[in-house]
Parts: C-alpha cells; sequence; structure tokens
C-alpha cells in the first residue's frame, strides 16, 4: 500500500503527532495540507506551519501551509476548499488538534472550557462537515479523530471533567460519523495511543522532561495511522483503535523503537480501557 498521490489534510500538523502523520504519509509521495495556527516561532513550541511544509517536501511529499484558527468557521471552510483546489481533492482527514486543561471544575475558566470544546469538538465536527463532499469523490476516503474510545468511566472524568468531555466530543464525533457515512463508502475511526507520547503538551503541561523520558515517540501513531489509511473504508469503520494493538494485528512485534528511552518504564495514557490489554512484550 502507498499512498502516492494521495492528499491528507490535516489539523495541528504544525509538530507533533500531526506532523508525524504527514511526515509518514510525505515518504510515500503524498499530498498533505498542513492546518494550524503557528506561522511565527514560539519560545516553548518547535515548529510552525513553514517548517511543517519543509520537513513535508524534504520527506518527498507536496505540501501546503494553511493558516487555520478552528474556532473559525470561515478559515476551516476556506482552508478545506484550498487544499482540494490545490491538490484536485481530498482523500483523508486528520482531527489531530487539541487543546487539554487538566484542571477540576472550580479551577476551570470559562475561557479555557470554551477553547477546549471549540477546538476539540467543534472543530473536529466542523472540519469533517466541510470535508465530506471531498471525501466523497474519493476512491478510498478516511476520516481519522486522535481521540479516546468512548469507555464511560467515573475515572476518566471526575479529575477534569472539562477535557474528558472535550475529547470524548471527537469520539462521539467518530460514532456518530461512522454510521452516517457508512452508505458514502467513508471510513471514519478513532486511534488512541496507550503510553503518553513525547509531544510539547506532554514537556510543557503534564509532566515535564520526566514524563518525555517515560512516552513513546509520535512515530507509533503516525505507522499506525499509515495502516489505518491502508484499509478498505466501506469494511473498516467505526473502530476505536489503541495505537500498539492495532499495530501488533497489522504484523508488527517490535516496539522498543517507538521509546523515547530505552529502558524507562513507560507511563500510561489517560482514557485507555481496563480491558485493553497490550500485545505481548509490547511495554517490556
Amino acid at each position: 500500500m502507498s499512498l502516492n498521490g494521495k492528499t491528507l489534510f490535516i489539523t495541528g500538523a504544525s509538530r507533533g503527532i500531526g506532523l508525524a502523520i504527514g511526515l509518514r504519509a510525505a515518504r510515500d509521495g503524498a499530498n498533505v495540507a498542513i492546518a494550524a495556527k503557528t506561522t511565527q516561532p514560539h519560545p516553548k513550541l518547535e515548529g510552525t506551519i513553514h517548517s511543517a511544509a519543509e520537513a513535508i517536501e524534504k520527506a518527498g511529499g507536496r505540501a501546503l501551509p494553511l493558516v487555520v484558527d478552528l474556532r473559525e468557521e470561515a478559515q476551516v471552510k476556506e482552508a478545506v476548499e484550498a487544499a482540494a483546489a490545490r491538490f484536485g481533492g481530498l482523500d483523508i482527514v486528520v482531527n489531530n488538534a487539541s487543546a487539554i486543561a487538566l484542571t477540576p471544575t472550580p479551577a476551570t475558566e470559562m475561557k479555557r472550557f470554551d477553547l477546549m470544546h471549540q477546538i476539540n469538538t467543534r472543530g473536529t465536527y466542523m472540519v469533517s462537515k466541510y470535508a465530506i463532499p471531498h471525501l466523497e469523490k474519493a476512491a478510498n476516503p478516511h476520516i481519522l479523530m486522535l481521540s479516546p474510545p468512548l469507555d464511560m468511566q467515573e475515572k476518566w472524568f471526575a479529575p477534569h471533567l472539562a477535557y474528558t468531555m472535550a475529547k470524548f466530543g471527537m469520539s462521539l464525533c467518530v460514532l456518530g460519523l461512522a454510521g452516517e457515512l457508512r452508505p458514502k463508502g467513508i471510513a471514519v475511526n478513532a486511534l488512541w495511543p496507550r503510553t503518553t507520547i513525547a509531544t510539547a503538551a506532554v514537556r510543557n503541561l503534564l509532566g515535564g522532561e520526566a514524563l518525555v523520558q517515560a512516552s513513546r515517540t509520535p512515530e507509533i501513531l503516525a505507522d499506525a495511522a499509515w495502516h489505518v489509511f491502508a484499509k478498505p473504508a466501506r469494511d473498516f469503520t467505526g473502530r476505536f483503535l489503541i495505537d500498539d494493538t492495532f499495530l501488533a494485528e497489522e504484523g508488527v512485534t517490535e516496539f522498543s523503537r517507538y521509546r523515547v528511552t530505552q529502558g524507562t518504564p513507560l507511563a500510561p495514557d489517560f482514557f485507555v480501557p481496563d480491558t485493553s490489554v497490550p500485545p505481548p512484550h509490547a511495554l517490556d
């Protein structure tokens, strides 16, 4: 399977997981529309839409950097149309952009609540909405959300209700759109990491450098996403996938290469169901 000539529209693709997915596709010769806000370097956040575009093209793909604030409907609609116009359509949409604040209810400012819901739930819904007419014309169309399984346990909601609601909102989009778009042959799936991933959010907001060292690299999600896009859209939809379990099903047996630091115990991510058992030796 190759993504050569396929067009991906990826939100939050200026760095981290979104960029990793774009780079994996670019190695096949894919077209990647980078939809993100960062146009100027940030002291704590590596990467801009322009540096991401340069990396995509260096990897073998074609890039289109797009300045997009996911809260602004006009910008989202214009960006989707621009990507389709530049590359002759859309094949894959990756809803990766996300805002996070792990605060209890009394400490959560309403503007932060609104931001998380605007970016995570509303942004995912809106990007998908405007992409549907283009995906209907694609040969094997996929929408992929970087969002968790809908594991409705109190322990996921109680510590940071606002964030969990916003992330699960993305997953509700998977549940609903998978059914809505199945007759059109458009696959809609979710992908989530078993462990923490070494991203700017982990370094700056969650646990600092120590947690980064106990994480896997974004490449595990990029490889898993690549395998998702290889699946026939009409048959593979409505799935809530955990990265290493899905990769193991696809024949991957070596997971140590995804570790930031060999020998350091891996930190579990939020929202992984208790019933999800890791593949043999995946966490060794």
